[in-house]
């Protein structure tokens, strides 16, 4: 009873907006009605995207409010209305989410009128019905309710126990509110089968991306291994071999080329770490995620303060302090591009790198005190960061306003 006390206003509030969303959806199907007689004389034609168009911010008022009213969100996708007025009108009848719109609007006119007139009038009507005995020897007429006129305290307590009935049918508020909602979210959701077509299609762009990235990737490794260590390691083979051709005539000479030699030999060892580095940091099998932020964070030109989750509830449970290493490896790139960017352009004098989560997700924020502004562009850092997210079905956020802070969330599923 007490909860449902305290869900009666926000019911009775509910279905009273409903009423003015009916009144809403009387206006916005008189005017398809009225496009639709014009049409058959090829007058209202052109009008037909631009009526769809603009119902859409009632319907998108009624999806939220009843998703509020759920407790959990009603997303749908509209095919976009664009191009020649032929593609427009194509997409009007082809679009699964414009016709149970218009279903909608149909469906939701009457009842919401009738809904919002007793959400209005019953509790007015209780609470008058049950008040008879105190006003109605207060008044200079006869009081007549229900047919009967109450001339005598018999009557007027009589008339007050209507109120009960009355009062439980008030009580039933947030069961019509609910059923409210409920039909909007069957009327207004995703068609059937329009959730897995979204997810098929988010799902082919990230492994277009994915796949995408991973060629762009094999080419660096490519030319840094032809540019730098190939390279050199052709130049220690040279240098070996004239210091086997002097080492008879010019035993100096073929001293000084030896250690020429092993100096070129030490530079390429070094770049084939920087690759090896690039692909999979050692540090981050040898040591973990902490111990390879820390270790970026100490070679970064920009001061950073760490904060770095690793114990209780944000350890994961398969393995303490560990997360997949797909995610770890997604999590170390994020952190270096997004360093690499601030040094480059924020004019940043302090980041700050956080890292927590739980076992199921991964988390990871990038913020610097910087001039702010970032934006993506194609090939650039942080679209390369959106990417491998999205590569693993996460996702990231970006805030950047005019003067700062700018702030890097990448967010990585990494299951249960």
């Amino acid at each position: 009873m007490r909860a449902r006390l305290r869900s009666l206003p926000g019911a009775i509030g509910y279905l009273l907006v409903g009423g003015f969303t009916a009144f809403g959806a009387l206006f916005a199907v008189f005017a398809l009605s009225v496009v639709a007689a014009a049409s058959l004389v090829g007058v209202g034609i052109p009008a037909i995207p631009e009526v769809i168009r603009l119902i859409r911010p009632l319907v998108e008022f009624e999806r939220r409010r009843a998703g509020k009213r759920l407790g959990a969100p009603i997303v749908v996708v509209y095919e976009p209305l664009s191009g020649s007025l032929g593609a427009k009108l194509a997409t009007v009848f082809r679009d699964p989410a414009n016709r149970r719109d218009v279903a909608w609007l149909i469906l939701h006119l009457v009842p919401g009128v009738l809904l919002a007139g007793l959400a209005a009038a019953l509790p007015v009507g209780t609470l008058q019905q049950a008040a008879i005995p105190v006003y109605w020897r207060l008044l200079p007429g006869p009081v007549e309710t229900f047919g009967i006129t109450v001339t005598s305290w018999p009557l007027a307590l009589g008339a007050a126990l209507a109120a009960i009935p009355l009062g439980w049918i008030v009580f039933q508020a947030p069961v019509a509110a609910r059923g409210q909602a409920l039909a909007a979210r069957a009327l207004l959701g995703p068609a059937p089968g329009a959730r897995l077509a979204v997810r098929v299609a988010e799902l082919t762009a990230t492994r277009a991306a994915a796949l995408d990235a991973h060629g762009a990737e094999l080419r660096r490794i490519e030319r840094d291994l032809h540019d730098g260590a190939q390279a050199r390691i052709a130049a220690v083979i040279m240098q070996l071999g004239l210091a086997d051709q002097l080492r008879e005539r010019d035993p100096d000479a073929a001293a000084d080329l030896v250690r020429k030699a092993q100096d070129t030999a030490t530079s390429a060892l070094s770049e084939l770490r920087d690759v090896v580095r690039g692909i999979y940091p050692p540090v981050l099998t040898d040591r973990g995620l902490v111990s390879a932020i820390s270790a970026l964070a100490a070679r970064s030109p920009i001061p950073v303060e760490l904060d770095l989750a690793t114990e209780g509830e944000n350890a994961p449970r398969s393995e303490p302090g560990r997360w997949p290493a797909a995610m770890e490896a997604a999590a170390y790139f994020v952190i270096a591009e997004a360093i690499t960017n601030a040094t480059k352009h924020s004019g940043a004098r302090l980041l700050r790198i956080a890292l927590g989560g739980s076992a199921e997700e991964l988390i990871v924020e990038v913020w610097d005190d910087g001039a702010g502004a970032a934006s993506e562009t194609e090939g650039g850092g942080l679209a390369g960061i959106r990417r491998r997210a999205e590569a693993l079905d996460g996702r990231m956020l970006l805030s950047s306003p005019p003067g700062g802070p700018t702030v890097v969330r990448v967010e990585l599923p990494c299951g249960s």
